[in-house]
């Protein structure tokens, strides 16, 4: 018998007893979940709009290409989604709908089914994001379990505007993506 099916037999015959996955502590948020929720989003330098603040917002930038994908919202839109994502490069606001949010972190969960382009939030200037406040979670732990099996090709956590910060510790804002994230709790 060559050594490397010594080695492997060997191997095979260590007995493995199964053990359990630790049990997670429930940390939960105190107090009002949509409270907790805005709370975080303000802390992400994000922004918490009604529907009426929201329109005039908009009416105030006076936006030249707006991608509105959020059921209840399509008015807002005065460009085409486009097949190739590459005529996206100027885009100025999308809106888009949220899956469900977390109260601990103000994170906000983004799937295929939400995005025409899995590119939209990263591409454009200002990020709207529609959230149903029965939808919200207290912790990231909670969410994950909505998640599940679910297949998606395509998902991600948005917390923010992109931001970044160098060595000298000089904040930017819209670094990577979008320059503000507004969301609109309904």
């Amino acid at each position: 018998m060559s050594s490397r099916k010594k080695i492997l037999n060997a191997i095979r015959g260590i007995s493995r007893e199964e053990k359990p996955l630790p049990s997670l502590p429930d940390y939960g948020v105190s107090g009002n979940l949509e409270e907790a929720f805005s709370q975080s989003i303000l802390g992400n330098k994000g922004e918490i709009l009604t529907t009426l603040e929201l329109e005039a917002w908009i009416k105030e930038q006076r936006f030249e290409k707006v991608i509105a994908l959020a059921a209840g919202f399509e008015q807002y839109s005065n460009f085409e989604t486009p097949s190739d994502p590459h005529e996206l490069d100027d885009l100025n606001l999308a809106i888009l709908e949220g899956q469900f949010g977390v109260a601990e972190n103000g994170a906000i969960w983004l799937d295929d089914s939400q995005l025409k382009h899995r590119v939209l939030p990263f591409i454009t200037e200002h990020l709207v994001l529609i959230l149903e406040k029965k939808n919200l979670y207290p912790t990231l732990h909670q969410a994950y379990q909505k998640i599940g099996n679910e297949f998606s090709g395509f998902g991600l956590f948005v917390a923010g505007p992109s931001k970044t910060a160098d060595i000298e510790q000089s904040l930017v804002i819209g670094a990577h993506g979008a320059k503000s994230l507004r969301v609109v709790l309904i």
